[in-house]
């Protein structure tokens, strides 16, 4: 990490480049934690975010104890860090994984810092509160929560984040923009969120607001008046005379008269005019934010909200079913699997929190159906039967597509069939999809081959028929498992396993050497480990750290049970497991899979980002994937570091991440992590090697350290991540679409390895017409084309539902490289009365405003900030007495 102060232009050309493509022309609270490397202490708007969603989340487990447990206590949570380890602990239980709920989190916050980079939301002052638009933004803002709300009840909890992180950002730029803090207001505006109420002394046009500053610092430019102004930014639009600017080294209008600026982003007075005013405005942005999150708790209910930011440990059962005539006893399997899972969870904080069906057969495939309902899911599963034949391929990859298109994030899906894909020619948007939700996919095969009833065939298939399965259980960090009807039943029991709060253990080698063990390394924070085996399996034996060993023999052994299906071999190893390096060798025909498992909070999230700092927000702007030629850097956050440990322990340490190639685990490199922020937080920071950028192709993420004792840990990412050859983006209007409606898309694509010759190939979930102006990009190095599309919606569009938009980047013949994805959802709502967020609510309880505390203003709940370069001061310290969990039971 480099120091603060050093320039981030400094970082290379490629960068530059791409600085100058994304430059924009406003500005607000900087957006993430890499802000800070620009100015040291400032608040940015992934604390804000996080802060608020943390002190909500808190709010909601003080007043819903849990079952079987005591109720959750303020006091033990007052004068220390707030963190969602810490609440996750408390609420549901040592050792409860948090991990959805950290990424639920970072899909908001980086949501809310994309709006200061794409090219439909960053040039826009009604989305900032820039250029006195502030009706106007109010409108906006209202939107943007109502569509959050639309899309959460209609279970696209991706889409609803993304369009909360819109409405957050707006939110908070008001108090940076505005002369709110100015005024010497000591609350949010009272009626920002209420579309009814009519936003009252605005400045005019004509009204002048600011008079001239030639200094960094402007304390006192604002003329003596009580009128609501905004800044002006750049050129467009225009600056009336008499104005205010932005201000700061980016801002062009502040070149005019009058000089200097209003806003209150960061400390720095080179890039925030009104610095000394940053805290009172971050102090107002962050209760409006717990306003808007509270806001969202009335309308959505407390299942719904918990939902919306997976405020649970469980994970979701995401089914994909081939329903022809011969799968009658996979589809009882999975029947079995879900009533047990079902059952078995139902009412503790394991249940499922959402369910997903997609069924399949030839040609057709679908619907989707989504609950959050188990008995309804059920239902709906229970009707399902094996009717008719078809001839083998079938449609499993649309199916999976579908459910990958419906399924939240950081998922389990499961696929059910006996037959190949139809549909090979999806292999690689389906791969590329699972990587952009994060979702795991196991296949279950019954292929038989001397099985022929009621599957027809018409033609000799090739033995490589099932390559797609395995392409995209690789890059999802899945599966294939072949079995045979009579053992189906007892293979679907790792449904059940699989959704547990499972890591996958690193194996060294990666893959089955004939000849030679399989090493693995078991430490203290890991427990309930399991080995999965399958293939042409002659024997194996497991050896554990002590030297004692088991075999394949089924039945208890002396490290754990063994059972045997078929050719599927589990060996479930006893409690506490043995720490230390274990082996495993096994000896098979062909290629037999390994794959070990184990429980643990112990766990890590990570995304890309690449450097932004020429401009007036410095940030990271957000990668799914790193881009070939582009210096990317990696942000790692580990999950399970609970603040609460026994007296002595010391904290987990992380060093380094080791970079390997995909599938055959060569050593890539290794890159040192840097802390970013309070240790407890688990934030840390690397930029990936020139080298790895200049192949696009797979690799895999190794997070290694030390636990307290100096003992070795050792995490492997559930999924490879891809260096994709260009740069794709894709964006979208920023508000809704309507039924009626024709739409603007904007597309830009970018190269920074070297010339490409491309195709450009679109794709949209459901059948909507869409053209575009752009079919072929022929890049040169560091060039970048632009292109525009116009999305059809029809009258009979279905009102609140997703449209999904995918634009892939194809090589053509003279320039072969791997394709590119990019995907965009979007919301068609119906148009909706003025006063929709501004109906009585629902949820029970009286009604308590937001000026009426709870709890008394000096009890500060925070997440902390300390130990970001800032001198002196805590983050709470500098703000306390005025955070406090606001009494919203119904808003």
């Amino acid at each position: 990490m480099l120091p603060a102060g050093v320039p981030l232009s400094h970082l290379g050309t490629s960068a530059l480049l791409l600085l100058q493509l994304l430059l924009p022309s406003a500005s607000a609270f900087f957006p993430n934690i890499w802000s800070l490397l620009a100015a040291p202490g400032s608040i940015t708007h992934q604390d804000l975010t996080e802060e608020a969603a943390l002190n909500v989340t808190l709010k909601l487990f003080l007043e819903q104890p849990p079952l079987g447990q005591p109720p959750l206590r303020l006091e033990d949570f007052l004068g220390r860090t707030l963190l969602a380890d810490d609440l996750f602990a408390a609420y549901f239980g040592p050792g409860s994984p948090s991990r959805r709920f950290r990424a639920a989190l970072g899909e908001v916050s980086r949501a809310n810092a994309a709006q200061d980079f794409l090219p439909t939301s960053r040039n826009d002052p009604e989305l900032h509160f820039d250029a006195e638009r502030l009706g106007q933004g109010r409108t906006r803002l209202v939107g943007a929560l109502r569509e959050t709300l639309v899309a959460a009840k209609a279970l696209d909890h991706t889409l609803a984040r993304q369009r909360l992180g819109a409405a957050l950002h707006a939110l908070q730029d008001f108090y940076s923009h505005s002369n709110w803090v100015e005024l010497g207001e000591q609350q949010p505006h009272p009626h920002l969120l209420w579309p009814r109420q009519e936003l009252r002394s605005l400045a005019q046009v004509g009204d002048p607001t600011c008079s001239n500053c030639e200094e960094l610092s402007c304390p006192r430019n604002l003329l003596g008046f009580t009128l609501l102004t905004s800044g002006y930014f750049g050129t467009h639009p225009p600056k009336p005379p008499g104005k205010c600017s932005h201000g700061g080294h980016f801002d062009r209008s502040s070149s005019q008269l009058p000089r200097g600026g209003i806003n209150k982003d960061s400390t720095s007075p080179g890039f925030s005019p009104h610095h000394m005013l940053h805290r009172q405005a971050a102090k107002l942005a962050l209760l409006a934010s717990i306003q808007a999150f509270s806001l969202l708790r009335s309308r959505l209910g407390d299942r719904g909200f918990s939902r919306l930011l997976d405020i649970t440990p469980a994970s979701s059962l995401s089914f994909v079913l081939d329903t022809t005539g011969s799968m009658g006893e996979e589809i009882n399997a999975a029947k079995i699997q879900a009533r047990h899972i079902v059952e078995q969870r139902r009412g503790s904080p394991m249940e499922p929190v959402h369910y997903v069906l997609v069924p399949f057969h030839d040609p057709g495939f679908g619907p989707v159906f989504t609950t959050s309902d188990p008995d309804s899911f059920w239902q709906q599963l229970n009707e399902i039967h094996a009717l008719g034949g078809g001839d083998e391929p079938e449609m499993c990859l649309s199916a999976l597509e579908l459910a990958l298109l419906h399924t939240p994030p950081l998922s389990d899906i499961f696929v059910f069939t006996d037959a190949s894909p139809k549909d090979a020619f999806l292999t690689n948007r389906v791969e590329s999809l699972t990587q952009e939700r994060r979702c795991r996919v196991t296949f279950l095969v019954t292929e038989d081959p001397s099985r022929v009833q009621g599957r027809a065939r018409r033609e000799v298939l090739s033995p490589l028929r099932f390559e797609p399965y395995k392409a995209v259980a690789l890059a999802s960090g899945g599966e294939v498992i072949f079995t045979k009807d009579q053992n189906i039943r007892d293979v679907a029991a790792i449904v059940g396993e699989s959704m547990a709060a499972l890591v996958t253990l690193p194996l060294e080698p990666p893959v089955v050497v004939p000849g030679r063990p399989l090493v693995f390394s078991v430490d203290g924070l890991l427990q309930k480990v399991t080995v999965r085996i399958h293939g042409e399996i002659s024997s194996f034996w497991i050896k554990n750290p002590a030297g004692v060993s088991q075999g394949q023999e089924e039945g208890m052994g002396p490290l754990g049970h063994t059972q045997c299906f078929g050719q599927f071999w589990m060996v479930t190893m006893n409690d506490p497991p043995e720490t230390g390096t274990w082996e495993i060798q096994v000896t098979a025909d062909g290629t037999p899979q390994v794959r070990v498992q184990a429980q643990t909070s112990l766990d890590f999230l990570f995304h890309f980002g690449i450097p932004m700092e020429d401009g007036p927000h410095p940030g990271l702007y957000p990668l799914t994937q790193p881009v070939a030629g582009l210096q990317t850097q990696l942000l790692v956050e580990v999950t399970g570091l609970s603040s609460r440990r026994n007296p002595g322990d010391s904290r987990p340490h992380f060093s380094h991440i080791v970079l390997r190639g995909v599938p055959e685990g060569a050593e890539l490199g290794q890159v040192p992590l840097e802390p970013m922020g309070p240790p407890e937080r688990g934030l840390l920071m690397a930029s990936l090697p020139p080298a790895l950028l200049s192949t696009p192709g797979p690799f895999s993420l190794e997070l290694i350290g030390q636990d307290g004792g100096g003992r070795g840990l050792h995490r492997v990412a559930p999924q490879p991540c891809t260096v994709v050859p260009v740069l794709l983006e894709l964006s979208g209007p920023q508000d809704f679409l309507t039924p009626g409606s024709k739409a603007p898309l904007s597309l830009r694509i970018s190269s920074f390895l070297a010339p490409q010759d491309l195709d450009l190939r679109t794709s949209i979930n459901p059948s909507f017409a869409l053209t575009s102006n752009l079919s072929r990009a022929c890049l040169g190095l560091n060039e970048s084309a632009w292109g525009r599309l116009w999305l059809e919606i029809p009258d009979s569009a279905a009102p609140n539902s997703v449209v999904m938009v995918t634009v892939t980047a194809v090589g053509r013949e003279a320039s072969p490289v791997p394709p590119t994805h990019a995907f965009l959802r979007l919301l068609v709502l119906a148009p909706a009365p003025q006063d929709h967020l501004s109906a009585p609510a629902h949820s029970p309880g009286p009604v308590i405003t937001t000026a009426t505390p709870v709890f008394h203003p000096s009890t500060l709940v925070t997440q902390g900030r300390a130990g970001r370069g800032m001198a002196g001061n805590t983050w709470w310290g500098t703000i306390g007495g005025v955070l406090l969990l606001l009494g919203l039971a119904s808003w």
